[in-house]
């Protein structure tokens, strides 16, 4: 079977070191320049723009005013080589940007099937998992990591550093300088709400997980308590489920320090 060729508009600026893979669409007045790397059949609408060393895979969409790889907003950047890598079936929706990685780094990473929606921004040395949801206006700093099937809803704001766990979700205007455990809802600031049994079910996990997971949460979270001891009360129990053992780790595991509770006994809600 013949092999798609590229389709570059005429208006479309693409350097000489940039590899189009086959039935790459780049359309009016996109800009690519540097040592960029498109796989197969990825789509650009128009207007956008790809700098520097940049490795993207395949089916990927971008639409008005995307811009990967431009330089790290980082003042001690001095033009050093470094790079951008994002994986397949990703979507980026108007104006979302996708810096490289700053001195101190080597590379942004992003994996597959992502949606980032407008205006959403990933910030050097970031980490985005795989089937997260990035909504409008979102912005994750630097070094920030997001778990896979994570939800960052609008205008969320994401501290350098910090981590949103696996299937977290952040809700519309929150912010945190702490790490989200996986599993959680988080909103305001850096405090967490409930277990998210709707993105779990979603996700396929049985009842008796769901059930585990919002058990360990009342135990963790219920009241603002030392998370030590609360661990121990949870590993007292014995034969504790891999869900509940990973969010266990991630507590333990955390530098920044995790979201806290919220002060008065949470509402369990779905949303």
């Amino acid at each position: 079977m013949q092999k798609l060729k590229p389709v570059v508009h005429p208006t479309a600026v693409v350097g000489p070191e940039v590899e189009l893979g086959p039935g790459v669409e780049v359309g009016p007045f996109c800009v690519l320049s540097g040592r960029v790397r498109l796989g197969a059949h990825s789509k650009l609408l128009n207007h956008v723009t790809i700098f520097g060393t940049t490795e993207i895979g395949e089916y990927n969409v971008f639409h008005p005013n995307v811009v990967i790889g431009d330089e790290p907003q980082d003042v001690t950047y001095r033009g050093e080589e470094r790079c951008v890598r994002i994986g397949s079936h990703n979507v980026f929706r108007e104006g979302v940007t996708v810096h490289r990685a700053s001195p101190r780094g080597e590379a942004t990473i992003i994996g597959d099937g992502n949606f980032f929606m407008q205006n959403s921004h990933v910030g050097h040395d970031c980490r985005i998992g795989n089937y997260t949801i990035i909504a409008g206006g979102a912005l994750i700093a630097g070094w920030a990591q997001v778990g896979d099937r994570a939800l960052i809803s609008g205008n969320c704001v994401v501290h350098q550093y910090v981590r949103i766990g696996r299937l977290a979700l952040m809700r519309g205007l929150s912010r945190t300088s702490r790490d989200i455990p996986p599993f959680c809802i988080a909103d305001e600031t850096h405090t967490v709400r409930a277990i998210n049994t709707v993105g779990l079910r979603r996700a396929g996990f049985s009842s008796e997980t769901i059930s585990a997971l919002r058990s360990a949460f009342a135990v963790l979270f219920a009241t603002r308590r030392n998370l030590k001891l609360a661990i121990d009360e949870l590993r007292a129990q014995g034969n504790l489920l891999p869900e509940v053992e990973e969010l266990i780790e991630f507590i333990q595991s955390s530098k920044r320090g995790v979201a806290f509770g919220p002060r008065r006994r949470p509402i369990d809600e779905e949303v």
